[in-house]
């Protein structure tokens, strides 16, 4: 089974998790730190080589969870104009367009072998969808996007791949392709997630970020901390909480516990 619940409270850690946590103070050299960070772009890379296509499964919540898709619109026909920053192999970006005749998708990817995946699935068609290969912290998006013209960004399961102290370059660049009153659609892990739980002694780069074995990094959220990342780039806050959920195995008795946050910030 699984529970859900949604709200401003971050988890709170048992006793035996909370130890675990304090524990683990040790962070990766900076030789190594600067090597991560030089290599993301083929690590990733390596990581689509290895998986292909898959490794993430379909994402066909997105229009349940984002009602913002069919609420922004003015009649039910209306064609929109979507960017997914960050779209992987496609695993949100074609359910959404097979969901929803009347989208236009902007899509891009850090890896050169995501975009290749993309470009090869039977459903991409360039009267629908336009995909390219982009560094989000540092490639211009008006080289592949007009200015203002954007209705829905999604930012899923992507910032958390990103250096802390690059991320608002990342929303800088978001800002000048999205129409004002639009609005970016975040979901990605929260704190406290088993994820974060699960990192071994010797994956932590710094406060609430780590580097999984293949060299892929992931950073997990607060509330307070992405807040205040948006509205330093001129952001207003919607919506941002976190979303917790158990899913219990009884034949096992486990419980792991999943937290992401889910927010939306609008352009004024």
């Amino acid at each position: 089974g699984t529970f859900q619940k949604k709200g401003h409270s971050a988890r709170i850690l048992s006793p035996e998790e909370a130890e675990r946590l304090a524990k683990d103070q040790v962070l990766v050299s900076e030789f190594k730190q600067l090597k991560l960070e030089k290599e993301a772009q083929k690590n990733w890379d390596l990581f689509y080589k290895r998986n292909s296509t898959n490794f993430f499964k379909d994402r066909h919540w997105t229009t349940r969870e984002f009602q913002e898709l069919k609420a922004c619109r003015e009649c039910a026909d209306q064609k929109l104009t979507i960017l997914e920053a960050g779209c992987g192999v496609g695993n949100c970006l074609f359910p959404l367009l097979e969901e929803d005749l009347n989208i236009f998708a902007y899509a891009c990817d850090f890896s050169p072998r995501a975009v290749e995946y993309v470009k090869k699935n039977a459903l991409y068609s360039t009267e629908r969808c336009k995909v390219f290969q982009c560094d989000l912290t540092k490639d211009d998006l008006l080289e592949n996007i007009p200015a203002d013209s954007v209705d829905v960004v999604t930012l899923i399961f992507v910032l958390s791949a990103i250096h802390p102290d690059k991320m608002h370059l990342v929303l800088k660049n978001i800002y000048k392709v999205l129409k004002p009153g639009k609005c970016v659609l975040f979901r990605d892990y929260g704190l406290y997630d088993h994820a974060m739980l699960r990192f071994k002694s010797g994956s932590k780069l710094g406060e609430n970020f780590y580097v999984r074995q293949d060299g892929t990094r992931s950073y997990f959220f607060t509330t307070e901390f992405l807040s205040q990342l948006f509205k330093a780039e001129g952001y207003e806050q919607v919506v941002n909480e976190y979303v917790q959920r158990e899913t219990v195995n009884r034949k096992e008795d486990l419980r792991v516990p999943r937290v992401f946050l889910q927010s939306k910030f609008q352009k004024p």
